[in-house]
């Protein structure tokens, strides 16, 4: 019996809360998410997204630069009576210069709509990574409840091998079994021992693979909150797809890109039309000749000082190629995004459609599994009333008690496929 006391203590502070907070399957979602490296990169091309509309913003805005230099030339130079002589000159010129985009073949306009579309692209794509980190959570959660579920069962037949062992162990002393009897009730226990401790390693990887999902160092303490028992309603297939079809996050990222793909090839076809600017600009320079009187640096400031105003057109008549190319790139661009639309929506149906023939595949498995369940544990305890009144050997007893707990697990099996099964389903059908 102190065996069997240490391995419940054992097993249990794995299964049981105790050494720190009960993660919930919400929690469990919660942490995954704001950790998750996918759901992180996701979030950081959504930032550069909206900088991407920033910086389309910024092209309707004018172009102010300032400059200034100095010059000096030494050796022989035209002069002014149009012969040379040595002489050393320096030159000194400053200009701010502004320029206005007018018309730029609306390529700012498209630009910017291009960008607010791809953002938009983008905030789905982020949502759409929370959604997958939900859907593993989600399945590896349930698959720790399954694995506990069944450690404990197993727990339990090592309780009942313990006790039948107890019990050959007084009738051998009694001298109304043989020895070989007892030999054999050790041997049980021993196989019950080893099939908890593999349940247990089944738990503490199933614990581990929950906790890495999360991003979480270890599993020390680590626990998860029991669901609430249910027998849910499984929705038809074709419902929760006319669902997810419209607010599914990857879908909706898929259609988006075809838009900003749409958008991208007006971009190009920009490349077509002229441009129109404003530009104007103002400075000055001073001037100096070695060995002439020059005027003073004021006066040739004053005097040297201009301003321009004018307009810039630029009509596109042959570059190359580059804007049919462009054309053409973006295109085929968007040809792949239609591409990629059709693959998420056959992905996303075929997911479904799996799902759900899972889930009544899953369900009337679970229903059957009770009825087996209890069949097989009422034949159980008729064997082990039987036994305990001597009109039936250890090895009817032992292939009973195997029977009801082949049984428990294929029910334990059934429910939780059912329930993940069922999960999925519903997950799709909401999502908004």
């Amino acid at each position: 019996m102190k065996k069997l006391a240490i391995l419940s203590v054992i097993a249990l502070s794995t299964a049981l809360p105790g050494r720190s907070e009960v993660w919930t399957l919400d929690s469990c979602i919660s942490y995954a998410i704001s950790h998750n490296l996918t759901v992180r990169a996701r979030e950081l091309d959504r930032k550069n997204g909206e900088l991407s509309v920033t910086e389309a913003k910024s092209g309707f805005l004018p172009t102010v630069g300032a400059n200034a230099g100095e010059t000096f030339s030494f050796g022989r130079g035209l002069t002014a009576q149009n012969v040379y002589a040595n002489r050393n000159t320096t030159n000194f010129q400053w200009g701010a210069s502004a320029s206005v985009p007018l018309f730029q073949g609306l390529s700012n306009v498209r630009k910017l709509k291009a960008a607010r579309t791809s953002l938009r692209a983008l905030v789905y794509k982020l949502d759409a990574a929370k959604d997958d980190v939900t859907l593993n959570i989600i399945s590896q959660y349930l698959q720790v409840l399954y694995c506990d579920e069944v450690l404990k069962t197993a727990i339990g037949q090592v309780e009942l091998s313990q006790a039948q062992l107890e019990r050959q162990k007084a009738l051998a002393t009694e001298g109304k079994i043989a020895e070989v009897e007892v030999l054999q009730a050790t041997s049980q226990l021993a196989q019950d021992e080893l099939t908890v401790s593999d349940a247990r390693n089944d738990y503490t990887m199933a614990l581990v693979d929950l906790a890495q999902l999360m991003q979480l160092n270890d599993i020390e303490g680590m626990s998860v909150a029991e669901l609430p028992e249910a027998s849910p309603v499984i929705p038809a297939a074709e419902s929760v797809y006319a669902s997810a079809s419209v607010n599914n996050n990857a879908v909706r990222a898929a259609d988006i890109d075809i838009a900003a793909a749409s958008d991208r090839i007006k971009v190009a076809q920009s490349g077509y039309l002229p441009t129109l600017s404003f530009n104007a600009g103002t400075g000055s320079s001073y001037y100096t000749v070695s060995g002439v009187n020059n005027p003073s640096f004021t006066s040739q400031m004053r005097d040297n000082f201009n301003t321009y105003l004018g307009f810039s057109l630029n009509i596109p008549i042959f570059d190359g190629f580059s804007t049919r190319n462009a054309v053409r790139r973006a295109k085929v661009e968007k040809f792949t995004a239609e591409l990629q639309r059709e693959e998420t929506r056959s992905n996303l149906y075929k997911t479904i459609q799996q799902a759900y023939y899972q889930a009544v595949g899953a369900q009337n498995k679970y229903n059957t599994c009770l009825t087996n369940e209890d069949v097989m544990r009422q034949s159980f305890e008729a064997m082990k009333e039987k036994y305990e009144m001597g009109r039936a050997n250890s090895t009817e007893f032992e292939q009973s008690k195997t029977d009801y707990f082949k049984a428990t697990l294929q029910r334990i099996q059934a429910r939780y496929e059912y329930i993940l099964r069922h999960r999925i389903l519903t997950f799709y059908a909401k999502m908004d």
